[in-house]
């Protein structure tokens, strides 16, 4: 069982249950239907807000702690701003009745440490585009600690029971910490943590793939090509954003990659996207590497300098995915 009576845990906890739903009432004021494709302004407004929210939360807690996150203020204070930053800071006043454009912006520049030693890392808002659909999108707070993410922590407003897409439902939490395996509860009423464990599947064929509806973060084709080298036939598992890695460790799906691209080929992974999901991997049961079988270097600064693309699985057709797509490498695939 996890510690829960540990502050650090409590605080992560805490920290994104607030933030998700603090941007749960930004997704349902200001995400429309008539809303167009181009105007990112409630995204905006909440990725802000929850940095910022976040970033006063372990000021107040961990006077000491550093933060490495997504966002700073510098778009919020540019004059042509000030309608944003003000809406920014009015949504942070709900939790933070003392808020103000001012301090929101230093709560949010709090994020701006160097990533070294022993530091908190935060995506206010993964899956943009699942935020603007009113799909999936998740808060993910992680503790890393030379270079090792110790305890991760992702909130899904938009999950249920770690496993079912449902906008509007009772909302996912879940807790990871090194060496006490992966633990979640609902996020809007809390309760009792319950156990995640990945799936034991091995077949090939059954084997559920998670995919984003945003296709230019992976190679889609090689990911095809790989599904029917192997002979896979289920449909794959489609969403948004981290709430992938709680639909893995709940024993959902079996296999999430990043694969990179010819448009990208140098892409690395910012460690905010990727630490807490990897903990919650590992400690249900499941394992995850870059392409090349290494397991993930968050030493090396804000981005995954050393490690190229990702695999993410329950452990059991983990090699088998990395022979496969290697074969189809060399295959003269791209």
């Amino acid at each position: 069982m996890i510690n829960d009576s540990n502050p650090e845990i409590q605080f992560a906890m805490e920290a994104v249950r607030a933030g998700a739903l603090l941007a749960r009432e930004v997704e349902r004021e200001m995400v429309e239907p008539a809303l167009t494709k181009e105007d990112r302004s409630p995204v905006t407004v909440a990725d802000f807000a929850v940095q910022g929210l976040i970033g006063c939360l372990l000021e107040k807690t961990f006077p000491a702690a550093a933060l490495v996150a997504e966002e700073d203020s510098a778009q919020l204070r540019e004059p042509e701003a000030a309608s944003t930053c003000k809406r920014v800071a009015e949504y942070v006043g709900r939790r933070l009745a003392y808020a103000t454009p001012q301090t929101v912006c230093a709560w949010i520049d709090h994020g701006n440490a160097a990533p070294c030693g022993r530091f908190w890392t935060l995506d206010p808002i993964d899956g943009t585009k699942g935020f603007l659909r009113g799909g999936q999108y998740a808060v993910g707070m992680a503790l890393i600690d030379e270079g090792e993410v110790v305890l991760g922590a992702m909130a899904c407003p938009n999950l249920s029971d770690a496993q079912r897409p449902e906008s509007g439902g009772p909302g996912t939490l879940v807790i990871a910490a090194r060496g006490q395996g992966a633990w979640w509860q609902p996020l809007e009423t809390g309760g009792a943590l319950r156990p995640l464990r990945v799936s034991e599947r091995t077949d090939p064929a059954r084997m559920r793939i998670l995919r984003s509806f945003e296709t230019g973060h992976t190679n889609v084709g090689r990911i095809e090509r790989m599904a029917a080298a192997v002979g896979v036939t289920a449909e794959p598992v489609r969403m948004d954003s981290q709430a992938k890695y709680a639909v893995l460790a709940s024993g959902h799906a079996e296999l999430l990659l990043r694969l990179l691209t010819s448009k990208q080929p140098d892409y690395r992974e910012r460690i905010w996207d990727q630490a807490a999901g990897a903990l919650i991997t590992e400690e249900a049961g499941g394992r995850i590497t870059d392409l090349d079988g290494k397991r993930l270097d968050f030493s090396a600064g804000r981005m995954l300098v050393n490690n190229r693309g990702l695999c993410a699985s329950n452990g059991r057709v983990h090699d088998m995915v990395l022979d496969t797509l290697r074969a189809v490498c060399e295959n003269g695939e791209r």
